[in-house]
């Protein structure tokens, strides 16, 4: 339980983004939820000195409480104002509170296993060169630990600097490897759920676009058929106008729910043929009067749209052939579709006629 809770809380208090500067591991949210385990159990590896058969310095005992509480005071430094390389000075005084320890109980009492608490905490909490030098702080240990007359043979010290370099190497590879796998898990999560947001509103989107084109245009428009039929059966000449001037209106209100429609229909990120040519006339003066009909954004496929908008680029711009151009209009029909540019000067128009490809 102590080890599934400073986990959960090392995953909280990990950096996003492997780029950005780390954050420091000895403040901000959950600390004491961080420190609470090593601190437990730095004060059990004190406490058991005085199990028989007692300490055998009381020196070594005293430095190893003097380094643990300095270990303890750190956390209590303007961390925020101090270099970034200096937090491993604190696991560092822990490793000696540990050999002093070490020396305290014996090299055979069985209290080196708590070395191995620093270098979790940086394996948890702070950096891959923080790790290293942990590791290496461990073996400097292990090797005054081994010159200290044992009963033990010769071969030992060598035993013991292989044995707890490659499980201090261990132990922090695999944490970090871990550190990371869980963060390439939280990262991929958040872009599927990112993606599922929007998934979900551009169904939302298709769906108010089926109902615009399925039940409003139709009843637009067999509301202006209607009216067209009363207006052929009287035969007052202002009635017919004010019908005739309705039904216009009604196709222009059809003509506007389209181009909703079809601004409904576009997926984030992506410009319409409508959007484009907004665009390149909006660079224009005076800008010319633009008309669309019929599916232009989906009538032509993307390289004769890129192509049309090129070349409507090039005669467009001053020098071009329909410089000052007055009215463009740009119609989609079954198998064709047609541009026209009038121009100011004679008001003759130049079209362009581009065949659309099925699909």
């Amino acid at each position: 339980m102590i080890g599934y809770r400073a986990g959960s809380a090392m995953l909280s208090a990990t950096p996003g983004n492997p780029g950005q500067k780390a954050s420091n591991p000895f403040t901000g949210p959950g600390l004491w939820s961080r420190v609470w385990p090593f601190a437990a159990l730095a004060v059990l590896a004190e406490a058991s000195v005085a199990l028989p058969p007692g300490p055998r310095s009381a020196v070594a005992v005293l430095v190893s409480v003097l380094l643990l509480l300095a270990t303890a005071a750190a956390f209590g430094l303007p961390w925020s104002r101090l270099p970034d390389w200096l937090p491993v000075l604190v696991p560092l005084l822990y490793t000696g509170s540990v050999l002093a320890l070490i020396l305290a109980a014996g090299t055979n009492s069985g209290a080196g296993i708590v070395i191995l608490m620093p270098l979790v905490w940086t394996a948890l909490f702070q950096r891959r060169i923080d790790s290293a030098c942990l590791v290496a702080a461990i073996v400097i240990v292990e090797i005054i630990v081994s010159l200290v007359p044992t009963s033990v043979g010769a071969g030992v010290t060598i035993r013991r600097v292989i044995f707890w370099a490659t499980l201090g190497a261990l132990v922090s590879l695999a944490t970090h490897g871990l550190r990371e796998s869980i963060q390439r898990s939280q990262d991929r999560t958040a872009q599927l759920q990112s993606r599922l947001r929007e998934l979900t509103v551009l169904a939302d989107r298709d769906r108010i676009a089926a109902d615009l084109r399925d039940k409003v245009i139709q009843r637009i428009f067999a509301a202006g058929l209607t009216l067209q039929s009363v207006a052929s059966q009287t035969s007052e000449r202002d009635v017919q106008n004010k019908i005739g001037t309705t039904v216009t209106e009604l196709d222009q209100t059809v003509r506007m729910l389209r181009d909703a429609i079809f601004g409904l229909e576009q997926r984030p990120g992506e410009l319409t043929f409508r959007q484009e040519i907004m665009v390149l006339v909006g660079d224009l003066s005076p800008a010319p009067e633009v008309s669309f009909s019929g599916p232009v954004d989906t009538a032509l496929p993307p390289a004769a749209r890129d192509e049309l908008i090129s070349r409507l680029a090039e005669a467009l711009s001053p020098g071009g052939a329909a410089g000052g151009a007055t009215r463009i209009s740009f119609s989609a029909g079954h198998d064709s579709f047609r541009t026209v540019i009038e121009t100011g000067a004679d008001g003759s128009p130049v079209s362009w006629t581009i065949a659309a490809e099925p699909g």
